[in-house]
């Protein structure tokens, strides 16, 4: 009852019921005073006997300057997977006059990324903050200064423990990002991950342009491994102005881009696989399974012309029909890929040395996924229930239930071999989820097929978020936009934000030479985080 009443202000909406999309008029954001707004995020987030919520989490926290008072606008975003829903509150800050408001990840650590990004951008230090380190390094920082090649790294004056440093600069064709271990000979005591070493200004951009091809084509190059989900994500911002239900041919999109999405996480999981079997020295897996990525891939490019997705994704329409040929190409090449990789499978589980590799090695348990609010694969592989398709869908999913880990069934708890079985699994998913799109869009093709189109507006004065399960797991993005229905601020949330902690919790007790094939089986985003 209690919560209930604490929870009373704050305003519902079910993305599930428009297309994955929400939408609040900005003049109906409950702004509550802190204290009550802090009260609310507590009763939704920690559960009665202390633990953390494994239902409800924090999909979006930002601020915006409020430019009549010169103070600050906050806007939270917060998920119930059991009811379906998104609660949305804020509250506004002067803190010049009000003094900084108490830190809610001293409570509830998920919330470190977004309380670090505010302090960032705004020089809002949270009282008792447990962590006010950068998060990234923007060029729109408040503290002009600060600098990443200073970055604050926690250090200890040992005689026992040093220092090990990988980083920024890689040896791979990768993003750039530090890694500072604290060691105790060969065994991990704690491990540091810096970011924010290059930017774009990917948020920014978007909001300084009206043009939505542009927007959308800065949406698929967030990130170059999930430009499906970006892009999917920010095509229902953009369609937001408009019910799903009333522009013809939506259903049929979002089945198709619904089938891109799950092609795009089939082909990165594959990938993945082999690269941990490169990690492995199983040379055997790494080329069976870089064979099979491409051949999804080049699907894709059968589908679209690239093999990555860009272009597919557009506002109201497409500029490339998955027709009835294109689809059985796709429905041949993909029932060839799994069968093959369910093989690799069988010998990657059956071969002793590549077993001792994974098993035991770098865990996470469910407690520590809950803790710092991992998203995705990286939750589900520690038995946490989160995926945004279950209550959030944008499609229709029949039958479909996350994939997870049992702990007593599968003999693993979180480690290496349950992030591995995980990719495995889930590819079994996409492939049959791909398989009952085509089916379902093979009754439904007619001449009318909705083309792009980039000239509508948004609702305005409104907040507007979009969320999608993306293959690394959920992807947020959110807007506001001005009395004109232009976007006036953007925010975008790659799971890799919520998942970095992981990784390294993960390495903690173990070997320096286990974290490369722990990195990789995770295999988080720099450009998604940085921005």
């Amino acid at each position: 009852m209690m919560e209930n009443k604490i929870l009373d202000r704050w305003l519902a909406c079910r993305p599930a019921q428009t297309g994955g999309v929400g939408r609040v008029a900005l003049a109906d954001v409950p702004m509550l005073p802190y204290p009550a707004f802090a009260e609310g995020m507590r009763a939704l987030l920690i559960e009665a006997d202390g633990s953390f919520s494994e239902a409800n989490r924090c999909v979006a926290y930002f601020a915006v300057r409020d430019e009549q008072s010169g103070g600050l606008a906050f806007y939270a975003l917060v998920a119930r997977d059991a009811e379906a829903d998104v609660l949305v509150a804020g509250h506004v800050l002067d803190y010049y006059h009000e003094g900084f408001p108490e830190s809610l990840a001293k409570d509830i650590p998920a919330l470190h990324v977004f309380e670090r990004e505010i302090a960032e951008l705004y020089g809002v230090h949270f009282s008792g903050a447990p962590w006010d380190k950068p998060l990234r390094y923007p060029f729109n920082r408040h503290h002009r200064d600060d600098s990443i090649d200073t970055y604050p790294f926690y250090s200890i004056d040992s005689r026992e423990l040093h220092e090990v440093h990988v980083g920024p600069v890689h040896a791979g064709i990768i993003e750039p990002g530090a890694f500072r271990f604290l060691c105790d000979g060969e065994r991990i005591v704690h491990l540091e991950i810096a970011l924010g070493y290059q930017h774009r200004g990917v948020e920014s951009l978007i909001a300084a342009t009206p043009n939505r091809l542009r927007q959308i084509l800065l949406g698929e190059s967030i990130a170059g491994d999930t430009v499906v989900g970006h892009a999917t994500a920010m095509a229902g911002i953009l369609e937001s102005g408009v019910a799903p239900d009333v522009w013809e041919g939506s259903e049929v999109i979002r089945c198709e881009r619904a089938i891109a999405l799950e092609m795009e996480r089939m082909a990165v999981h594959i990938g993945d696989t082999a690269a941990l079997c490169m990690d492995l020295a199983y040379q055997t897996g790494h080329v069976a399974c870089e064979a099979l990525r491409t051949l999804v891939i080049n699907s894709m490019q059968q589908w679209c012309g690239n093999r990555f997705g860009k272009g597919l994704v557009r506002p109201f329409g497409a500029n490339y029909r998955l027709t009835l040929e294109r689809a059985k190409y796709i429905e041949t090449t993909l029932t060839e890929v799994i069968e093959r990789y369910r093989t690799v499978g069988r010998d990657l589980f059956s071969t002793p040395s590549v077993l001792a590799r994974l098993e035991g090695i770098c865990p996470v348990t469910r407690q520590q996924a809950l803790r710092v609010g991992a998203v995705g694969p990286a939750a589900r592989m520690a038995g946490v229930r989160r995926d945004v398709r279950i209550a959030h869908n944008f499609y229709p999913l029949a039958d479909f239930e996350p994939v997870m880990i049992d702990a007593e069934a599968d003999g693993v708890n979180g480690d290496l071999l349950a992030r591995l079985k995980m990719r495995l699994r889930e590819a079994e998913v996409s492939y049959a989820m791909i398989m009952a799109g085509c089916k379902s869009l093979a009754g439904r093709w007619f001449e009318g097929y909705p083309a792009p189109e980039y000239s509508k507006t948004l609702t305005p004065a409104s907040l507007v978020f979009s969320l999608v399960e993306g293959w690394r797991g959920e992807i947020c993005h959110a807007a506001l936009t001005d009395p004109d229905g232009q976007v006036a601020a953007y925010k975008v949330y790659d799971p890799s934000v919520h998942n970095w902690m992981i990784l390294a919790l993960s390495v903690r007790g173990a070997q320096i030479s286990d974290f490369p094939v722990s990195n990789k089986s995770f295999n988080l985003s720099y450009c998604g985080h940085d921005l």
